[in-house]
């Protein structure tokens, strides 16, 4: 079962249940799935399971975002309302990696580019976010390779 038939199973199931949230959320997603599909000339044959779960990954980064300027807005409702998205969305990720195991990886990209300094910070970001695609976030991949190029 690819991840956008266990989109739409679950979202078979949070309609039997009445599961409000999940079933706005699973909607939202497949929307935001069709739309790629349509964006992209992919309409019969659907997305791949990697292109699906970028369009995932946006979304999650769009409820981060969300939620954030909600907080700055004292807003804790809505931005407690974008976070159970969150949690939700997150379901059909890959195991997320840890800092150590981040770390590590990009370690051993600046050593086979040579990258010494934050000049090359957008060529390590570029190899590390393709090597890590839905296992890590963004925001973290960007700390640890700032850190490591200091």
């Amino acid at each position: 079962m690819n991840t956008k038939e266990k989109i739409l199973a679950d979202l078979k199931r949070a309609m039997k249940e009445q599961d409000v949230l999940k079933r706005e959320t699973l909607r939202m997603v497949d929307s935001m799935i069709k739309n790629s599909e349509i964006e992209k000339g992919k309409k019969e044959e659907g997305l791949s399971d990697e292109e699906t779960l970028e369009v995932i990954q946006r979304a999650i980064k769009q409820r981060k975002d969300s939620a954030a300027q909600y907080q700055s807005g004292g807003r804790e409702d809505l931005a407690e309302k974008e976070n159970k998205e969150i949690a939700i969305l997150m379901e059909y990720m890959p195991d997320q990696m840890s800092e150590e195991e981040i770390k590590q990886v990009v370690k051993n990209i600046i050593a086979s580019t040579g990258a010494s300094g934050k000049a090359q910070m957008g060529a390590v970001m570029g190899q590390t976010m393709k090597e890590l695609k839905g296992k890590a976030d963004g925001q973290i991949v960007r700390k640890i390779v700032e850190d490591s190029l200091a």
